[in-house]
């Protein structure tokens, strides 16, 4: 994408003043979003957006400066202004560059620009009328469809250079069902980093099923209930609540700023024994997975909790070299205009022993939950609360009727601990999580789970 010797260049400029590294982050990001709106194309965009951004570090802070054009003068323009938020120093060394690699994690069978955008609507007609066909009920539709290709170049004064490639695909349906004056929807959006051939394995008319199925059957659901009572999870649930309210406080930033209720915890049991927890960015096409992490530390399986027992945090390079350890691959960025920050990619909470029908059936009472919706987390005090966009009730082992208004209340700790029995049906929910001004996309997953006691926010009796 850039030349070597340009690359040094800038690098150096950057260190004119000193720091403890230099860094050049390149971007070329080839994409295609399509939205059908009730069976008409409302938008339809490709292009191509391209620029770098250089950073230049002293401790816990740093200068950041941005580009959409790569040409020397745009560059070392970059560099200078980064490296200006530093006191003048005795300049800095820049090592020779180190191509890394590392095995590919999202390989690609059939290249999504290779397919024409005529295809790609055919997709989201094909979804409009299965979600149409599934009940007379659904009374609107809305596909999205986008893919993209991001080329990478990071570039550090320690010498390393780190070039890689990741695609992403996402099929999205959005469902409105009416009954009277009941409305309800549904949400159904399967994504991975991979090609086309993803679309083979989450078809459109399997996507607007599940999504018009949640719609329909909502239209029968009744208040939820309220109060204290046991919750079981659906497969993919467990790690959505794990992401938001364990996850996030995990993070070193949180930890740094004395922000979050796992700070001084480690090696401390904080989940019940049955939980196991990770970190992943290596599995393979998963939606937060990669080879390398945005400032070039190759990607890693951390394990964040062993029968219930907190292992460690999440790190970048900044809050790794302050609490001298090694970064665990967590610095990410949204694009060259924005420095990276520490997050998640992808965060699991593993199989169990358990079947997910022995977990059902033995559960005399409580809430089946198969979808959340969004929600609110303190990581200072690991407070929480989840909208459930599709749930049930559970009688005598059953799933039985569906529930609308319901929300999960607690502490991350708490419930966590409260966890009495984990199955063996692991599954993935795929997201967009938004930190610092900045988004990206994270896998979430989980197996079926069962929280003996955790409150439920509801309307009914």
């Amino acid at each position: 994408m850039l030349d070597r010797a340009l690359v040094e260049e800038v690098l150096t400029a950057a260190r004119a003043r000193g720091g403890a590294f230099a860094e050049v982050f390149v971007e070329e990001t080839a994409s295609t979003s399509i939205r059908l709106d009730d069976g008409k194309v409302e938008e339809l965009t490709t292009g191509l957006d391209r620029g770098a951004g250089v950073r230049v570090t002293h401790g816990m802070s740093y200068g950041y400066a941005y580009s959409n054009r790569l040409d020397r003068d745009a560059l070392l323009e970059a560099a200078d202004a980064a490296s200006a938020a530093l006191r003048a120093g005795e300049p800095g060394s820049v090592l020779d560059l180190r191509t890394l690699e590392g095995p590919l994690t999202n390989a690609v069978q059939r290249p999504a620009g290779t397919v024409p955008a005529a295809d790609k609507v055919g997709w989201l007609r094909e979804l409009d009328d299965a979600a149409r066909a599934f009940s007379p009920e659904v009374v609107q539709v809305v596909g999205v469809y986008g893919d993209s290709l991001q080329r990478r170049l990071i570039a550090t004064s320690d010498g390393r250079w780190v070039e890689e490639e990741r695609p992403r695909i996402r099929i999205v349906s959005q469902v409105v069902a009416k009954r009277g004056d009941n409305i309800q929807t549904g949400f159904h959006g399967p994504a991975s980093c991979a090609g086309v051939e993803f679309v083979d394995e989450h078809t459109p008319r399997a996507t607007a099923e599940v999504a018009a199925k949640r719609a329909v059957t909502m239209l029968d659901a009744v208040p939820a209930p309220a109060g204290e009572m046991t919750v079981v999870l659906a497969p993919g649930m467990g790690g959505v609540l794990f992401h938001e309210a364990v996850g996030h406080p995990l993070e070193a930033d949180a930890i740094d700023k004395e922000a979050s209720v796992y700070r001084g915890l480690v090696g401390t049991k904080c989940a019940s024994e049955l939980i196991d927890g990770v970190d992943d960015a290596t599995i393979p096409n998963g939606w937060g997975s990669f080879t390398f992490d945005d400032e070039g530390t190759p990607a890693q399986r951390t394990v964040l909790f062993t029968d219930g027992v907190l292992q460690g945090f999440l790190y970048d390079r900044l809050r790794a070299e302050k609490d001298g350890v090694e970064s665990t691959g967590n610095g990410r960025r949204q694009s060259y205009a924005s420095p990276p920050v520490v997050r998640m990619t992808n965060t699991n909470i593993l199989n169990g022993a358990a079947t997910p029908e022995q977990v059902l059936a033995d559960t005399p009472s409580g809430v089946y939950v198969t979808a959340l919706g969004g929600g609110q987390v303190n990581p200072a005090t690991g407070d929480f609360v989840f909208g459930v966009s599709e749930g049930y009730t559970i009688e005598q082992g059953e799933a039985t009727t569906p529930v609308r208004g319901a929300n999960l209340i607690g502490r991350a700790i708490e419930v966590m601990s409260a966890v009495d029995a984990v199955a063996d049906d692991f599954d993935t929910w795929e997201g967009v999580c938004g930190k610092d001004g900045q988004s990206a996309p994270v896998g979430s997953g989980s197996p079926t789970l069962r929280i003996s006691r955790i409150t439920v926010g509801g309307t009914g009796g």
